[in-house]
C-alpha cells in the first residue's frame, strides 16, 4: 500500500465528532474538478468517517477579479469558526505584478498558522506488499523565507534594480525542524536530510541549519530523537541526488522556497504531479492540497488527474487520526494505478477525471 508519511503521527482531536466539517476551496483551473472527486470520494468512506459535511468556499485568481479579492475574509473566517479541517485545490497567480493581488493559498498558510507543508512522494510498488522505488517526504517550512512577499523596485543610475527580503527565524525553524523530526521517528528507516545553501547564504541558511540541528537537544526533546540519524546536504546537489539516487533520502526538510522546487522535482520520479498529495499542517487545522497548479492548458477538458486530491483528502484524514478511512482512499488509488487501464493522459492513459475517479470508487 501507499507509504502515507504519518500512520502515528500525533493527530488533531477525534473525540466526540458526529460529523465532520471540511472546508472546499476549489479557487481556480482544473481546482474545480479535481476537489469535487475528491468530496466524492471521502463521501464514498461511509461510517469509516463521521459524516461529511462540506462548505464551499471562493478563494483565487477568479475570485479577484470578479471581487477585487483573492481571499475573502468570510473564507477565512469559516474557516477557522466552522471547519475542522479543509481541501484546497489550485490558484491561477498570474506571473506579473497586478496590484491588489496576493496569492491566496501563501495567504490561507500565514492566516490559519499551517506551518509545514508535507509532501510525501512515494512510487506505487509493482505488487502489493512491496517496497516502492521511490519513498520520501519533503517537510516544507511554509510561512516565511521569500514567500514574506517584501519586493520592492526603484530606479537607479544603471536602471530598474529589484530586491526581495528573505525572513528566516530560530522560531519557524524549530518548529519546522520538530515536526520533521518527528515525522522522520514514525517512519522506517528514521533518517532526516536538512537542506540548505549556507555555504553562500551563511547567515539566514546558517540559522536555518543551526537551528533544526538543535532540536534534538532542546529540553522537552532529550533522548526522543536518538534513533534518528540526520544528514545534511546543500539544495543544488539535493536536487541532483533526488534523480541520480532518489533511495538516499528519507525525510527532506527544508525552508519555504527549496521545498517548492524540490517536492516538485521529486515528482518527477513518480511519473506526473498529478499524483503528489500534500497537507498544510499546524498544530490546530489541516488542510489538504494537491501539489500540480491550476493547468490552464487542460482545465475544463475533464481529463484533469484527481489521484493527487484523492491522495491529499487521505492525508487530511490521517492527521485527523481517521486512518481507517485514510487507508481505504490510498489502497484503492493503489490498485487503480497499478492496474494501468484507467489512467489520464499525463500518466500515458486515455482516461477522463470521471473515469478514474468511478474506477477509484470501485476499488472502495
Amino acid at each position: 500500500m501507499y507509504r502515507a508519511p504519518f500512520r502515528s503521527f500525533r493527530s488533531l482531536s477525534t473525540a466526540a465528532r458526529s460529523s465532520l466539517k471540511i472546508g472546499l476551496i476549489p479557487a481556480d483551473g482544473i481546482g474545480k474538478e479535481v476537489i469535487p472527486a475528491a468530496r466524492t470520494a471521502i463521501e464514498a468512506l461511509g461510517s469509516d468517517i463521521p459524516k461529511p459535511e462540506f462548505i464551499e468556499l471562493l478563494a483565487g485568481w477568479e475570485t479577484f477579479t470578479r471581487y477585487g479579492v483573492a481571499l475573502p475574509e468570510e473564507t477565512v473566517k469559516i474557516l477557522r469558526s466552522d471547519c475542522d479541517c479543509a481541501l484546497f485545490g489550485s490558484v491561477s497567480s498570474p506571473s506579473r505584478k497586478v496590484i491588489g493581488y496576493s496569492s491566496p493559498i501563501v495567504a490561507l498558510r500565514k492566516e490559519l498558522d499551517l506551518y509545514a507543508n508535507i509532501r510525501p512522494v512515494v512510487s506505487v510498488a509493482p505488487e502489493a506488499g512491496q517496497t516502492p522505488a521511490v519513498d520520501l517526504v519533503v517537510v516544507r517550512e511554509n510561512t516565511e523565507c521569500l514567500y514574506v512577499k517584501q519586493e520592492e523596485q526603484i530606479i537607479t543610475e544603471n536602471g530598474k534594480e529589484a530586491r526581495a527580503t528573505r525572513l528566516i527565524t530560530e522560531r519557524a525553524s524549530r518548529r519546522i525542524g520538530k515536526m520533521a523530526f518527528d515525522l522522520a521517528l514514525e517512519r522506517q528507516r528514521k533518517h532526516l536530510t536538512i537542506i540548505h545553501k549556507s555555504n553562500v547564504l551563511s547567515v539566514t541558511d546558517g540559522l536555518f541549519r543551526e537551528t533544526v540541528r538543535k532540536v534534538h537537544t532542546f529540553p522537552d526533546a532529550e533522548g526522543k530523537y536518538d534513533s534518528v540519524s540526520v544528514m545534511e546536504q546543500l539544495v543544488d546537489s539535493a536536487v541532483y541526488r533526488l534523480f541520480r539516487e532518489p533511495e538516499v533520502f528519507d525525510v527532506m526538510v527544508a525552508p519555504n522556497l527549496y521545498g517548492d522546487i524540490l517536492s516538485d522535482a521529486a515528482a518527477a520520479l513518480v511519473g506526473s504531479l498529478g499524483l503528489v498529495p500534500s497537507v498544510n499542517a499546524g498544530d490546530d487545522f489541516v488542510m489538504g492540497e494537491p501539489v500540480h497548479g491550476s493547468a490552464p492548458d487542460i482545465a475544463g477538458k475533464g481529463i484533469a488527474n484527481p489521484i493527487a486530491s484523492i491522495r491529499s483528502a487521505a492525508l487530511m484524514l490521517r492527521r485527523l487520526g481517521y486512518t481507517k478511512g485514510a487507508d481505504r482512499l490510498d489502497t484503492a488509488v493503489d490498485q487503480v494505478i497499478r492496474e494501468g487501464t484507467t489512467l489520464t493522459p499525463d500518466l500515458n492513459g486515455k482516461s477522463s477525471t470521471t473515469e478514474v475517479l468511478d474506477a477509484v470508487l470501485k476499488k472502495l
